[in-house]
């Protein structure tokens, strides 16, 4: 059996997922958890809270027979979690997102709150929006000093027109959306998302949905999950994949995340840190969750809700998602519209925008460093015209 080990006290420890350090908390002082890669063996930082990072070298060559051959120990060199709840600093979105007193912000992806919490501090009321509702029950007990100041709603940010109607609000004063799964989501495996603890093959956002990852895996055609891995998962195996999925799951159909991932494994083997699962666990959660349709949607009902120099601030951690934010952006800000066959360019009917990032901001080397799965993080802010 494998083991990998991660420094721990009572405030905080780290875990392998996804081939990256993750951060989460855990009240013992010793735990062993999941059956990751395969095992995870927990280790106690030494004396009361110690500085992060947390070992010395006498630690680390104590531990280091449990260690995998490719880890890093720039693994270690990570923050605390209340310090890395944000892959990009929170301080950095809020100030390109200009939140101003008695506006109204729409923060379509309220996770653990973070974010909203600091946009309530520059004065401006929130709507909290997320289709999870372990993220709205975790926001409302993190938000409720702010009392009414914040309003939460499990909702899909693609209808955020419609919880702005039955609030009665017509205008807003900023918009943010945080795309992707978050840290609570994939250390949750009931839910579904994790390649490296097991559960079910479900991975819905939201539990009222009714289409599961085991639904498309079991029901999909060889040529409908080829295009799938590929497109959503740019995953150079595809068709490798898929093909072996439909001919395992005629004698079981797929039930369970390892099932699948070991299964994976099995056609693209191991190399290096990052799972062999990740893009297609990755594509099955963005079709399971329709998350490019939503982002479409989303931008253009936040868009058309933004008062007159009002912003709107997207994170993206998939190429996929960024081109989309990236070509919205470009098309809702060019005034002029022009074409060889037109005898005069013409006023564009979607300009309504102006690119404040003319470039995606993108986490600094330290930040990387710190959180690795920062590294494919980019954020575009846009204002509203007129």
């Amino acid at each position: 059996m494998r083991k990998f080990a991660a420094p721990h006290n009572k405030q905080g420890n780290f875990a392998f997922e996804d081939g990256h350090v993750r951060s989460m908390r855990f009240a013992a002082t010793f735990g062993t958890i999941g059956s990751g890669w395969d095992n995870f063996l927990w280790f106690p930082n030494t004396g009361p809270n110690p500085p992060w990072p947390a070992y010395d070298q006498k630690w680390l060559d104590e531990v280091s027979p449990f260690l995998p051959k490719d880890f890093d120990e720039r693994y270690f060199q990570a923050a605390p979690e209340e310090q890395q709840t944000d892959y990009l600093r929170g301080a950095e979105v809020v100030e390109l997102l200009t939140p101003h007193p008695g506006s109204v912000v729409v923060d379509g992806t309220v996770g653990g709150g973070g974010h909203t919490e600091m946009i309530l501090k520059t004065g401006a009321d929130v709507l909290a929006l997320d289709q999870d509702p372990e993220a709205i029950e975790q926001a409302r007990e993190e938000l409720a000093h702010f009392g009414g100041r914040v309003t939460l709603r499990q909702a899909n940010f693609r209808n955020a027109d419609k919880v702005l109607d039955e609030l009665g609000v017509q205008k807003i004063g900023g918009a943010l959306l945080d795309l992707g799964v978050s840290s609570r989501q994939l250390e949750n495996a009931t839910r579904g998302f994790s390649m490296m603890r097991n559960g079910p093959l479900d991975m819905r956002m939201d539990p009222r949905s009714t289409i599961t990852a085991a639904d498309i895996v079991n029901r999909s055609t060889e040529e409908a999950l080829t295009r799938l891995f590929r497109d959503l998962g740019e995953e150079p195996a595809a068709r490798r994949i898929a093909s072996l999925i439909v001919k395992m799951r005629k004698d079981s159909p797929f039930t369970e995340t390892l099932q699948l991932a070991r299964a994976i494994e099995k056609v693209v083997g191991r190399h290096g840190r990052r799972h062999p699962a990740t893009q297609t666990f990755q594509a099955l959660r963005m079709e399971v969750n329709d998350e490019l349709g939503a982002l479409e949607q989303g931008l253009r009902v936040l868009t058309a809700r933004l008062e007159p120099g009002a912003r709107i601030a997207v994170i993206t951690f998939h190429s996929l998602e960024d081109r989309i934010v990236k070509n919205f952006i470009r098309d809702h800000s060019r005034e002029w519209l022009d074409r060889p066959e037109w005898p005069e360019p013409r006023r564009n009917p979607e300009y309504d925008l102006r690119a404040i990032t003319s470039k995606p901001v993108e986490p600094g080397e330290n930040e990387q460093r710190l959180n690795p799965r920062s590294r494919s993080a980019k954020l575009r802010v846009a204002e509203k015209v007129g």
